[in-house]
């Protein structure tokens, strides 16, 4: 062959340049369908490290399908994030168009909306809905199996288009350093740049028959994933939700889970799900909310029925004609002389005085009988923790020190304390432990009494601190001696404490003339145990 005959660089290079496959930059083909940052992967990686349940999916995903811990990262990054972005399907490997499918369905259902309400900004909540929607996912990724193995030969059709055209781009550079100073190229060179490109040609037509028939698997699969995706999604919010509500129930704020670690999140999440009292969150929850709403109703220093006018110094008691003298400075020296006299005109009231100082002390009967349930199927011993743990809110809201006793028979009792300041039980196993134990046997007021007696005596000792207040909760009767009631009384006068009593399914406990009314200053009887606002009283006057 001549060399006028053998082919110009310009005649191969332009044929390279307009082969529809070949284009200047490879696009850049993507493995996760959400868009992250660098923080949002440390996140996924670092509760992905704590959680053991996560750990457990993916290994058992894996074993049947390619790609499932990616999948498991979008799931929960679209869960994370509170506005999650999805690349276009263009963008992805073809590998993982499954993974594409699979959380579109999910971030475009209305459930979907819903759940990340609950998760969005929170790891736990997050990994909680990964776990909630796995056999979910794990369903999804059986019935898209035949799009995914199209899509898997799709992804190699497409990697041999791409090392085609790197091959194009290699007898090209090749031909270019053989070629003449004319920008004639050697026949066998031009030969191999011309090879090449006709393997790039085929090769990208058979990538676009690979990725129309993955294209057509995944058509088919669509709607099966995308009605999965919907019931996942429910499912997974609905037990965010229940999760959170339980957590509130119980009185754990947002604040002491975000600082919780996961493993220990995990664990709490399950005691409280499976523990003796865990039917009873709601009733619990109910308590508090109650309470709550009865410390806000509650006025300090005015309790009871406004009966009159009274002469007296307390500033808090003033009538407005009194307030009024106050706006004259001549009058003021007379309000100072009047208010030193304790002549100044106040409202009188009438009812309970005013709150105590001292620790609050919640005596609870575990006594054999307190398994017995009534309306609702709430027994007594549910009303009876979930009345004392909102005691025990009622005297951290108030800064007093608060002791839970748990008593059966006189040789069963069990103390917890609750201090207000100082050293605390650390986190809410110890609430829990309180909640969740029971002694059984038979009923004795004496041992619980004169172990609340021993408390605040030992509080007045320490801190000076009196005016406590016992809350006596128990479900039966019983006798106490002469010689321990005069004991009681020289006690009571002494600490200057009140004792409330609670008679649950016990009336008779609560009639007049029985032991229960000689012990307490103030007395009642508990007969539904599904209304909590029976003892809505206790946190106006506590």
């Amino acid at each position: 062959m001549s060399k006028r005959d053998e082919p110009a660089l310009d005649e191969l290079a332009s044929r390279a340049g307009t082969w529809p496959g070949r284009s200047a930059t490879p696009p850049v083909r993507h493995t996760a369908a959400v868009v992250a940052d660098r923080f949002d992967r440390i996140t996924w990686r670092d509760t992905y490290e704590q959680s053991a349940g996560l750990r457990e999916v993916a290994e058992e995903l894996n074993e049947r399908h390619d790609h499932a811990t990616d999948l498991l990262t979008d799931v929960f990054l679209a869960a994370y994030k509170v506005g999650p972005r999805l690349r276009e399907r263009a963008e992805m490997d073809p590998s993982r168009l499954v993974n594409h499918q699979v959380i579109t369905a999910l971030v475009e259902s209305p459930e979907f909306a819903e759940l990340r309400r609950e998760t969005a900004g929170d790891p736990y909540a997050a990994a909680m809905a990964v776990l909630a929607q796995a056999a979910t996912v794990r369903g999804m990724l059986e019935r898209s199996r035949e799009a995914q193995e199209r899509a898997e030969r799709a992804s190699r059709a497409q990697q041999d288009a791409d090392g085609a055209a790197a091959a194009v781009d290699d007898s090209l550079q090749r031909a270019t350093d053989e070629a003449d100073e004319d920008g004639t190229v050697p026949t066998p060179a031009a030969d191999a740049v011309r090879q090449a490109i006709d393997a790039a040609e085929a090769a990208e037509a058979a990538a676009r028959r690979a990725a129309q028939h993955a294209a057509q698997a995944l058509a088919a699969a669509a709607p099966g994933i995308r009605a999965a995706a919907r019931n996942a999604a429910g499912r997974a919010a609905e037990a965010v939700r229940e999760e959170a509500a339980l957590m509130r129930a119980w009185g754990v704020a947002p604040g002491e889970l975000e600082r919780m670690p996961f493993d220990e999140r995990a664990r709490l999440a399950e005691r409280l799900r499976t523990g003796r009292l865990a039917q009873w969150a709601e009733l619990i929850g109910r308590f508090r909310q109650m309470a709550d709403g009865e410390r806000a109703r509650k006025m300090e220093n005015a309790t009871g029925e406004l009966v009159g006018v009274t002469l007296g110094n307390d500033l808090s008691r003033l009538i407005p004609s009194e307030l009024a003298g106050l706006g004259l400075p001549e009058l003021r020296a007379v309000f100072a002389a009047r208010y030193a006299a304790g002549e100044l005109m106040l409202y009188d009231a009438r009812g309970e005085r005013t709150t105590g100082q001292g620790a609050i002390v919640a005596c609870v009967d575990t006594s054999h009988s307190m398994y017995a349930a009534g309306p609702g199927g709430v027994t007594r011993e549910a009303w009876s923790k979930a009345c004392a743990l909102a005691l025990l809110d009622q005297a951290r809201h108030a800064g007093r020190d608060f002791v839970g006793i748990l008593f059966s028979a006189a040789d069963k009792l069990r103390v917890f304390r609750f201090p207000a300041a100082g050293p605390q039980p650390a986190g809410i196993d110890p609430i829990l432990d309180f909640a969740e134990t029971f002694l059984g046997g038979g009923t004795s007021y004496q041992a619980p009494l004169t172990a609340a007696a021993g408390l605040l005596e030992e509080e007045f000792d320490d801190a000076a601190r009196a005016r406590g207040d016992i809350v006596m909760i128990t479900d039966d009767e019983c006798g106490v001696t002469e010689e321990w009631m005069r004991g009681w009384n020289d006690a009571k006068h002494r600490l200057g404490f009140r004792v409330f009593g609670v008679a649950i399914g016990a009336p008779r406990a609560a009639e007049t003339g029985s032991v229960l009314e000689a012990l307490c200053d103030n007395l009642r009887s508990i007969e539904d145990l599904t209304d909590v606002h029976a003892a809505a009283d206790l946190f106006r006057v506590i």
